[in-house]
């Protein structure tokens, strides 16, 4: 329970019940009835909400996820040199203030969508890169506040570090990260070394000034008409390119495919050529070896040919 902000709700009923207690003795004695020891009871009544009230402004609760500042009319640097932390604690009252600042992780959003970042309408980040070209950045920033240093935090920007700090620094690395880039290595080979970049750079910018710098999301790149134009164009020509290298490829295929079937026909025709000499000179040896014979033969015995 939240102590401290009990005494205020009990103070506050105080300060009810005297104006309450005054309001009936005014009335009593309008009536010609007074109350008895009107007075005292007023008096009473007013002190006990004097003191409720006095507890209730010196008595100061931070949450876990919160420091508090402690700005002091006593103090002659005008705050404490040490930030409240979580639990209940006791101020001056009235001579001393605290403010809270939260320590939890917070996210700053910069987006073309007109209600995804921390300001309405189109809050992309407009940059060049480093061959003139127009690109849109959207990104979230996420980051808390150094429980250690809240108090210079408060003395350096007071609520304002999400708006001047944050922002600004963000806006500002981003285009000097961008700028050392081509418009294809931006959103292609070089787009986590873009990120690595501007994540160590605002590291380095956020902890000068007491932020803690937790992570860096390049939500989305967006280009020109002209230059998303340009990249269709080069898109559908590459894709031509592909297509009649693949109908040039798919000719030679074909005309492979006809070479080995009139190769194959050709040795075919050849086979069968060789086969049909081969044939002829069998059957020519084979005829010449009967004449021989018969030739033998005659020789031998003339009578056959009587």
């Amino acid at each position: 329970m939240n102590i401290a902000r009990l005494f205020q709700a009990v103070s506050l009923f105080a300060w009810v019940g005297f104006f309450l207690v005054v309001a009936v003795v005014v009335m009593q004695a309008s009536r010609k009835t007074p109350v008895k020891r009107a007075g005292t009871l007023i008096l009473v009544v007013a002190v006990v909400a004097i003191v409720i009230s006095t507890v209730s402004a010196g008595l100061v609760f931070i949450e876990p996820q919160e420091r508090g500042v402690v700005i002091s009319a006593i103090d002659p640097k005008g705050y404490r040199e040490q930030a409240l932390d979580p639990g209940l604690h006791w101020v001056i009252p009235f001579a001393e203030s605290v403010i809270t600042y939260p320590i939890s992780r917070q996210t700053y959003t910069m987006s073309i969508a007109p209600t995804e970042g921390q300001l309405a309408g189109d809050d992309s980040i407009e940059a060049r890169t480093s061959d003139g070209q127009k690109v849109l950045i959207d990104a979230s920033i996420i980051y808390a506040v150094d429980p250690t240093q809240v108090v210079k935090v408060h003395i350096t920007w007071q609520d304002r570090y999400d708006r001047d700090l944050v922002r600004a620094q963000a806006r500002g690395v981003i285009r000097d990260a961008v700028s050392q880039f081509g418009i294809e290595e931006v959103y292609s080979s070089k787009r986590f070394e873009l990120v690595d970049m501007v994540s160590k750079e605002l590291t380095n910018k956020f902890d000068e000034n007491g932020l803690i710098m937790i992570d860096f999301v390049l939500r989305n790149i967006s280009f020109s008409d002209e230059y998303a134009a340009s990249v269709e164009q080069k898109q559908i020509a590459e894709q031509l390119a592909q297509q009649g290298k693949f109908v040039v490829e798919q000719k030679k295929q074909e005309a492979e495919q006809a070479r080995q079937t009139a190769q194959g026909r050709a040795d075919a025709a050849v086979i069968d050529a060789q086969g049909r000499a081969d044939a002829r000179l069998i059957e020519a040896e084979a005829e010449a070896k009967a004449l021989e014979l018969v030739a033998a033969a005659i020789k031998d015995n003339p009578d056959l040919l009587m």
